[in-house]
């Protein structure tokens, strides 16, 4: 492993208004080094406790770009040799977008996806984003608002 991956293994993060690709995140933590790779796409459904769902409009925090990173950072330095990029939509989301994009790669598959999962975890539980969903019948509800 080099010394490049271990002294930066947070390869990218970012909140953005713009459609995430995820190949794109792909490149930004692959290196020859990486033997596994996990991707979790967190897509918007179209349903949520029984009722339909048409679209989603996520809010971030001003702090949310740096407390992405520092979430990621912290997460990164639980697993040896991980390399991890992560992006958070906000704005209007129809269904199907992808709301949440990460990718994890390691030399082995037990870090990464141990690494993905903890670090899906901690963003929902402390990334300050908050979701409006609208439903089919034309009313709203807010999301995760602290």
């Amino acid at each position: 492993m080099s010394n490049e991956q271990l002294a930066a293994p947070i390869s990218f993060t970012q909140i953005t208004s713009e459609p995430i690709v995820m190949a794109d995140l792909e490149t930004t933590v692959l290196t020859d080094e990486i033997g596994a790779s996990v991707n979790f796409i967190g897509r918007v459904r179209n349903h949520d406790h029984g009722r339909t769902v048409i679209s989603l409009e996520y809010e971030a925090h001003p702090d949310a770009d740096l407390i992405l990173a520092q979430i990621t950072s912290t997460v990164a330095g639980q697993f040896e040799g991980v390399r991890i990029s992560a992006v958070h939509r906000v704005g209007h989301l129809g269904i199907g977008e992808t709301a949440l994009g990460v990718v994890v790669g390691a030399a082995h598959r037990g870090a990464a996806l141990a690494a993905c999962g903890a670090l899906v975890e901690e963003i929902k539980s402390t990334l300050p984003i908050w979701k409006l969903q609208t439903f089919d019948d034309g009313t709203t509800e807010w999301v995760n608002c602290l």
